[in-house]
This record gives C-alpha cells, sequence and structure tokens, in this order.
C-alpha cells in the first residue's frame, strides 16, 4: 500500500481514506481476479440472483479506492456503464478540480452503500473545501454475472441528473441580487422555492443587471438551453452582483411558501390581475421543479371558468339561465357522473351548477348549437391569452394547452379533464381576466428591463365579466369554495376542481380564487377535492394579499 492511503474494517463497515498533496494512492490486494476460474476448469458461469452483502462490500470498496486514487478507468471498470462513468469521473479531475479527495463508505443497507465525500476544489490559486454525502448501489450485470455499481451521474453527487457535469471556473453569469417590488432582497435560503427561479433569472438577466462573475463550482446542466440555469455548489471567489427588480412580494411570497407546507406535492401561483404581475410562486416538492409555473396537468373543473364563459360569449346560456343537472349526462358514447352525493337537479340555473360544480350540466351544454369541437380552444387563445405559446414570464413557463378535440373529448374538455393541461400560474392567469376582462400575459420581471413582446388576446365582454364573478361569488360564499374562504371578507371569488388520472386512486386537488386586487390558484398532486387541500393554500395566500 502506498503511502497516504489506508483501510480499515471495523464492525462490518469499511472506509477508505486518501490523503496527500494531490489524489492519493491505493493500491487493491485481493485473491480474486475479476470473472475467472480455476486452471483447464473452463469458464464458470455467470453468477445470477442479486449480489450478496460481500459482493456489495468488495465491488464499493473497489471502485471507491479507484475513485479516491484518480484512477477513472480503473473505477468506471467497476460500474455497468464503463464509458459513461470514466467520462464523468475523468470530470471530477479535470473540469471540476477536485483534489485531496478522501471517500468515507458507511454501512451498507442492503445493496446500497451511502459514502460522505471530503475533497478540496482548487483553482488557479484559491481553494476551498467541499464535504458532501452521497450514496451507490450494487447491481448483478446482466452478462458477466459480476456485482457492479449501478452507475448514474448522482453517484458522484447528488444534484447531478444524467447529462449534467461538474465544473470549476468563473461562473456561467454573474451573481444576482433579485429584490421585491418593494427591495427587499430575496435569498432562496429565506424563500426555498425561489432557488430555481433565482438560477434562470441569474442566468438571464446576470450580465444586463450589471454584475461581474466569480469563481464556483457549479453543475453545468446536460440541456443548456434558455430553461436550463446553472446551480452554485461552492463559491471561491465572490463576484459583484447585478442588481434585479422582481414583480413580487415578499410577504406575499412568505405566505405562500408557507402554505404550501400544508400538502405534498403542491404549488401556488398568486398575480395581480390589475397588472398581471406575479406576486408569490411557491412549490412543496422533493424535486425542486418548478411545477407552479412549468406544469402540465389536467385542472379539472377550474376550467370550468373558461367554459362558461365560452357558453356565455357562444350565447348559449346566460348565468341565471337553464343548465340542468341531471345525474349523468351521456357525449357519443361516454358516460359522465357528478361528485359523488351531489343531487340532481333538473331546475338548476347555470350559476348554481357552476357553484356546485356540476358536470353533467356542462356536458349537456357542449352539445347546443353553435358550439364546435374548437369552440374552447377559441375562447381559451382569445379571451384568455391561454394556449399559443407565446407567453414570455421572465423565466421559462408553460402556457397551458387547450387543443381543438372531437369526440368524447370535446365533453371531457368543458371539465378540465381530456386533452387539456394547465398549472397553476395558467389558472391564476385565468382569474385575474375573469376579474378584469383584460388579459394581461404575467410576469415576474418588468416588460421595461428587456422590452420583450408580451402576449396578447382581445380578453372578455363586460357582460359576460359580470355574469363570470356573480358565479365565482356564488361558489365562494355558498359553493364548493365556501369551506375554504369562509374566513374571507370583501369582494372574493373562487372555483374547485379535482381532476382524475387513470390509475391514481385520489384525485389531484385544484382550487382558484381573487380576494381584492389578487388571484391565486394552487394544486396539489393527489390532494382528493379542490376545497380539502389546494383550497386552503389559496385561501392563506388571499388572507396574507
Amino acid at each position: 500500500m502506498r503511502s497516504g492511503a489506508k483501510v480499515a474494517l471495523v464492525g462490518g463497515v469499511f472506509a477508505v481514506m486518501v490523503g496527500g498533496a494531490g489524489y492519493g494512492a491505493y493500491n487493491v490486494v485481493n485473491g480474486v481476479s475479476g470473472d475467472g476460474g480455476s486452471s483447464g476448469a473452463g469458464p464458470a458461469p455467470a453468477e445470477t440472483g442479486p449480489p450478496t452483502s460481500g459482493e456489495v462490500r468488495e465491488t464499493a470498496r473497489k471502485f471507491l479506492a479507484a475513485w479516491a486514487e484518480g484512477d477513472a478507468g480503473r473505477a468506471a471498470e467497476h460500474t455497468d456503464n464503463l464509458q459513461a462513468a470514466s467520462t464523468a469521473l475523468t470530470g471530477l479531475r479535470e473540469d471540476a478540480h477536485l483534489t485531496k479527495v478522501k471517500l468515507t463508505p458507511k454501512r451498507a443497507a442492503g445493496t446500497r452503500v451511502p459514502f460522505s465525500v471530503s475533497a478540496t476544489v482548487s483553482y488557479k490559486g484559491k481553494s476551498k473545501p467541499l464535504k458532501y454525502d452521497s450514496e451507490l448501489r450494487v447491481v448483478r450485470g446482466k452478462t458477466t454475472g459480476r456485482a457492479l455499481v449501478d452507475w448514474s451521474a448522482a453517484v458522484m453527487h447528488p444534484s447531478l441528473k444524467e447529462g449534467d457535469t461538474l465544473v470549476t471556473g468563473e461562473a456561467a453569469s454573474p451573481p444576482l441580487r433579485a429584490v421585491d417590488r418593494a427591495g427587499t432582497v430575496l435569498r432562496a435560503k429565506e424563500y426555498p422555492s425561489l432557488g430555481p427561479i433565482l438560477d434562470q433569472l441569474r442566468k438571464k438577466y446576470g450580465e444586463s443587471a450589471g454584475g461581474t462573475p466569480g469563481v464556483e463550482l457549479y453543475v453545468r446542466p446536460a440541456d443548456s438551453g434558455a430553461s436550463a440555469g446553472t446551480r452554485t455548489l461552492l463559491t471561491l471567489t465572490e463576484g459583484r452582483p447585478g442588481k434585479l427588480r422582481t414583480t413580487l412580494s415578499a410577504g406575499l411570497q412568505k405566505a405562500a411558501e408557507r402554505a404550501v407546507l400544508r400538502h405534498d406535492e403542491s404549488s401556488v401561483v398568486a398575480v395581480k390581475p390589475s397588472t398581471g404581475e406575479v406576486l408569490a410562486v411557491a412549490n412543496n416538492r422533493e424535486d425542486s421543479w418548478n411545477a407552479a409555473f412549468l406544469g402540465t396537468m389536467a385542472p379539472g373543473s377550474t376550467m370550468k371558468i373558461v367554459s362558461a364563459a365560452m357558453l356565455i360569449d357562444k350565447g348559449v346560456a346566460k348565468a341565471g339561465g337553464a343548465a340542468p343537472c341531471p345525474a349523468t349526462a351521456t357525449w357519443q358514447s361516454q358516460t359522465f357522473h357528478n361528485l359523488k352525493g351531489m343531487a340532481p337537479n333538473e331546475s338548476a340555473t347555470l350559476s348554481e351548477s357552476f357553484a356546485r360544480s356540476c358536470n353533467t350540466a356542462f356536458v349537456k351544454l357542449v352539445d347546443e348549437q353553435g358550439l364546435t369541437d374548437a369552440s374552447l380552444t377559441e375562447e381559451a387563445q382569445k379571451g384568455f391569452g391561454l394556449g399559443k405559446g407565446d407567453w414570455k414570464v421572465g423565466v421559462p413557463s408553460f402556457d397551458g394547452d387547450v387543443p381543438a378535440s372531437p369526440g368524447p373529448d370535446r365533453a371531457a374538455n368543458a371539465l378540465g379533464q381530456g386533452k387539456i393541461r394547465m398549472n397553476p400560474l395558467n389558472m391564476a392567469s385565468v382569474t385575474a381576466t375573469a376579474m378584469t376582462g383584460t388579459f394581461r400575459q404575467p410576469v415576474i420581471v418588468p416588460r421595461s428591463l428587456d422590452d420583450r413582446a408580451l402576449a396578447t388576446a382581445r380578453g372578455l365582454p363586460a357582460s359576460t365579466v359580470a355574469q363570470l364573478r356573480q358565479m365565482m361569488h356564488r361558489t365562494a360564499v355558498s359553493g364548493t369554495g365556501a369551506r375554504a374562504m369562509a374566513s374571507l371578507t370583501g369582494d372574493i371569488g373562487a372555483k374547485t376542481g379535482s381532476a382524475e388520472k387513470d390509475g391514481q386512486a385520489v384525485s389531484d386537488s385544484w382550487f382558484t380564487g381573487y380576494r381584492g386586487d389578487v388571484a391565486a390558484a394552487a394544486m396539489s398532486q393527489r390532494g382528493g377535492h379542490g376545497g380539502d387541500a389546494a383550497g386552503p393554500i389559496v385561501a392563506d395566500v388571499l388572507r396574507a394579499g
């Protein structure tokens, strides 16, 4: 064994520690010679079944020892993807500039071996320590039968996704000091949901905001397109940050961050209807994905705001006009039902069916003369600015999809199912348009910052707005949204939604509402009825606004 490396086996846990000025040295001494068998006996049959505990320990030991030594090729030989592992581990030394690597495996749990990494990041005379935890899994090779590390980029660092790389050097963008509408600094530590958004703002506006880049260890995404911002892991030299004003409200953002903690896999967005400015955006997700802006989920009955506007604008129905609510309704061979326990009402008005979220009333109305498979699409695009792919919010976003759909999907679309895809940003905008009659494309940074062309739409007639507000107010005070909105006063309105997906036992919960000059929408995956999970999230945000 060379100087600077040692191995210990204590209580069934082995440790690999490598020191020295650079990558330490390590020799593996054992009596196992790969897949070879005894002389003259012919090739041994490949092992089958899960790796044994001994194989797990030995494979992890050899892999980590070679990695610690800086021998990327030898380490890669102990993985199930030789080329990818060799390239990635070589990059740790040549691109990430990691030196003095120490790896400390912990007790294996089945085929999984957690380990800690301690290293030094050195670049042009600047050095800083780096410590983190990771994990590897040992699998049986499909062709050789050898026990091998199941290779993925996350083995090197848990923040890496497939194709991502670690790089140390001048930061891809200058640092950015983002502030809210009143000048309060927005930091990811205080507002965790903003982390990915601040990264994207930095990539897009860092240079124009007047900052100068520092030296960092950062994650360079496999997708280096407009939606992929780098993620800083360690700062060796501070750059000078530029200042970027956003439309966010620190107080409302804090309320949104707390609200989504009510339920896992939840997202919420609040906008200012009079301007289209995004006031808050929060996500409570393990994957840190900005589902609030980028989600593509069926919005359930919150879509009935757009469907009701279509019925009114096409002269099919009015808020006070007939919209019977039978127990079932059939459209082109598909039978639709209402929520369990909803009593039929053949004399219901559109306002009542909207407030109760009666599915069958809307299914019966989509068959009326004057409506086509494309009517909902036209209403969504021309009235609400949805589904044209032209929103320029300031960070990547999805602006909805309302395709013209024949057959049963025409009715399903009117209920926010079928082919409809939305996210909380879209539905907050829908509510803002329903309140004011004017479509104002949501923005998170002022348009004046870069003079980008915002999406436009004709909006809604005043009579349609008056009827939508009346129906949404009824929903908030005596309909399906009443329980969630009970503590709110003033000018309020709401719409609930629950979206059922094939194979999902519990529906996704959706809710959108307004109070004063704030409109908010939330979605909680597998949250049940709209008022159960998403409703209280929206109510919390509106209360803070």
